[in-house]
């Protein structure tokens, strides 16, 4: 059963009962960074018992962070973020002009043109790392002109595993394959190879749009589910503790969660819709998601996220669906449940991160389609409320795309699209839970 309070009155019945008006009015004035640094955005009088029930966490925007980027940098469509064991959050973006500025290239990417129409801006470096405090302190990534890897022709997804390890995979067209890097960006692996779907016209993979001529219809790429070497646009990668193994959402060609060694490479075991093994040709000729029609026996797809939980079940978006299915690691099927089913086009499920108690009790699911996040009791599945809206204010979203969580309980979101942005949401404690079901923007101090 969903429930709605509005948020501002929430918070501030729950800032009045602890006593903390001021000490939040404090930090919202002087603490930005994420909690765990230098910043310290948990109060110590702050109610942070995951467990109280009737409760759930509160959010507020920070407008502030992160720092605004140096060299005149900009970003494209922002399509990961992930955080590591110190708090340090680290993002994914699209740096080619062509492909994530099309509609502002020339506008926006002035000092990019040649020759250069404006001092400002460019495109940074496509993976960038901020500080707890939203200080820009790493950038790195993109081609190699060693060949040594191949670079995603459409970057996507990101994961930082317990070694702190950076994992990046790629929905452009060639994508087949996913990447390793260090913390600071030294190669490590590839697994799987770019082109590998490509069947038709494969010798015009990395041809400039439209420069092909008579060249036909540019390359074609073909699902192939069963591949036990490569992917088929990998969405989103998430790297186990316990057992070291790498579950890849694969994803926006093929249908179906794959898992391999993460040390090697090498493919242990992969599975579609409800446990069962996939059906490429039954995928694609799913009819139209309809709300209300009996739910599809394949991913719909894109299989969007794939995040495992400490007790050891695997959270599955199936976007186009409006779906999370829930599985154990051995792939047998536990559950699923529809969120927001009304939602067409683009579905509602798009990436999920858990509230950092040892229960991770709570799940957080970004919908990009409908702009918001949900806030989730993770044992039902039952959307407890949700914030966010459309636009471009802190606090308002352009199609969330991906979320993560820090130690302390922030949020971190990216914005596919226009939306071009990280975005933090510092946890303010725990609270009643709402009775509204939406909170909109969550803006700091006042009601919301």
């Amino acid at each position: 059963m969903k429930r709605n309070v509005y948020v501002g009155i929430a918070l501030v019945a729950v800032i009045v009962t602890m006593g903390l008006a001021q000490a939040c009015a404090g930090e919202m004035a002087g603490q930005t960074g994420a909690a765990g640094g230098a910043g310290g955005d948990t109060p110590a009088a702050m109610n942070t018992d995951y467990s109280a029930e009737g409760m759930a966490p509160m959010f507020e925007v920070d407008p502030f962070w992160p720092q605004p980027l140096p060299n005149h940098w900009v970003l494209g469509n922002t399509i990961g973020v992930a955080v590591d064991s110190r708090d340090h959050v680290y993002i994914v973006h699209r740096d080619k002009p062509e492909q994530s500025f099309s509609s502002s290239g020339r506008t926006e990417l002035g000092a990019a043109q040649d020759p250069p129409l404006s001092e400002c801006c460019i495109p940074a470096p496509p993976l960038l790392e901020f500080n707890p405090e939203g200080d820009l302190v790493a950038s790195w990534g993109g081609a190699t002109d060693t060949g040594e890897y191949e670079w995603p022709e459409s970057n996507h997804g990101l994961d930082v595993d317990h070694m702190d390890n950076i994992w990046i995979g790629g929905n452009g067209g060639p994508d087949a394959h996913i990447l390793k890097f260090s913390r600071s960006g030294e190669f490590l692996m590839q697994v799987g190879r770019s082109g590998a779907r490509c069947v038709e016209n494969c010798d015009q993979i990395g041809a400039p749009a439209g420069g092909g001529g008579g060249r036909g219809s540019g390359p074609q790429h073909q699902r192939n589910s069963h591949d036990q070497e490569n992917f088929g646009r990998v969405a989103k990668v998430f790297v186990d503790p316990v057992e070291n193994e790498v579950y890849v959402a694969d994803g926006y060609l093929n249908r179906r969660i794959a898992v391999i060694d993460a040390e090697t490479g090498e493919f242990k075991r992969y599975w579609g819709a409800y446990g069962n093994p996939p059906d490429d040709e039954a995928a694609s000729n799913l009819e139209r998601y309809e709300p209300g029609s009996p739910p599809a026996q394949q991913f719909r797809g894109p299989v969007h996220c794939a995040d495992l939980s400490n007790d050891r079940l695997l959270y599955v978006c199936d976007r186009g669906a409006d779906r999370i299915q829930v599985f154990q690691p051995d792939g047998t099927f536990v559950n699923e449940a529809i969120i927001a089913p009304e939602t067409l086009s683009q579905g509602s499920t798009w990436d999920v991160a858990f509230s950092p108690d040892e229960a991770q009790r709570f799940l957080y699911l970004a919908d990009g389609q409908n702009m918001k996040v949900y806030v989730i009791e993770r044992a039902t599945m039952e959307v407890l409320y949700s914030f966010g809206d459309g636009g471009r204010q802190p606090g308002q979203f352009f199609a969330v795309h991906s979320i993560a969580t820090d130690s302390q309980g922030n949020i971190y979101t990216t914005e596919t699209y226009e939306g071009k942005r990280l975005q933090k949401f510092r946890f303010m404690g725990m609270g009643p839970i709402p009775t509204s079901e939406n909170q909109g923007v969550p803006w700091p101090g006042g009601e919301r």
